[in-house]
């Protein structure tokens, strides 16, 4: 599909979604305490036969999957555009029971000293792909095309970079099981934890791995205009309702870390 037809489509997605936002500013002035709840689990609701390296399910997770109205419509909008994939949303008590089933055992202990969901949201996510393979994206990405068709000529992994295209990023990532790049973004973190001295959480566990363990090699990565935006549907206000400056923006950096 040229490139040109994918752009004007994420800036009609843009344009729907700030519509969204603003009528549900309303919906949620007259229902305050209305919420929406994103499955635990979807089964595929197309069968398809392309086949692909990536596994066809959709990890995501968040501190609740009660939600605002802009970030289930979100979710909605996401499955329309995989219709032939799994989905799986994952809680933060499953994601410890997870990493304690089926991570290394530092691995695990490394992810029981982060204190901030986002951090622990992070190595989680690797550790999810590396052992199962798919898909994650962060609870307010948006796809801008059918991930089949995104995926369609991935053979391991697909990365996209940050709005100044200068560092990966963290919130969409697609690949194949034991891609020893993540084994690699996982022992990192782990060592960050471990000699932790302020970096917060961007540097720790975020982006800022990634960035450090991709920059020399040559991955495959797109504009993240043609693959996944950030609050296309939603904002910080919307997705953290509940939990007023939950974000990890505001914690506090000397404290990430279990003494």
């Amino acid at each position: 599909m040229p490139k040109i037809v994918i752009l004007i489509t994420n800036r009609l997605i843009k344009l729907t979604g700030n519509l969204c936002k603003i009528l549900s500013y309303a919906f949620h002035f007259i229902l305050p305490r209305v919420r929406f709840t994103i499955p635990q689990h979807s089964k595929a609701l197309v069968n398809t036969t392309q086949e692909q390296q990536v596994p066809k399910v959709i990890w995501q997770t968040n501190y609740s999957n009660a939600c605002a109205l802009p970030v289930y419509l979100n979710y909605l909008f996401n499955r329309m555009l995989s219709l032939d994939y799994e989905y799986r949303y994952v809680s933060t008590e499953d994601r410890e029971v997870f990493m304690k089933a089926n991570a290394k055992p530092e691995v695990y202990d490394a992810y029981m000293k982060l204190t901030d969901g986002a951090a622990q949201a992070d190595l989680w996510r690797l550790t999810v792909l590396y052992c199962n393979g798919g898909v994650y994206m962060d609870i307010d990405a948006t796809l801008v095309w059918p991930l089949k068709s995104i995926l369609k000529d991935v053979d391991n992994a697909l990365y996209i970079k940050n709005k100044k295209n200068t560092e990966y990023t963290n919130y969409f990532l697609a690949t194949a099981a034991e891609n020893p790049d993540y084994q690699a973004a996982i022992l990192q973190i782990v060592r960050n934890i471990e000699s932790y001295d302020s970096e917060g959480v961007y540097n720790t566990t975020g982006p800022g791995v990634l960035t450090q363990i991709l920059n020399d090699k040559n991955v495959a990565s797109r504009d993240r205009n043609y693959v996944c935006i950030q609050g296309g549907f939603t904002n910080e206000y919307f997705q953290y309702m509940d939990k007023p400056r939950g974000k990890w923006i505001y914690k506090d950096e000397k404290k990430l870390i279990k003494k």
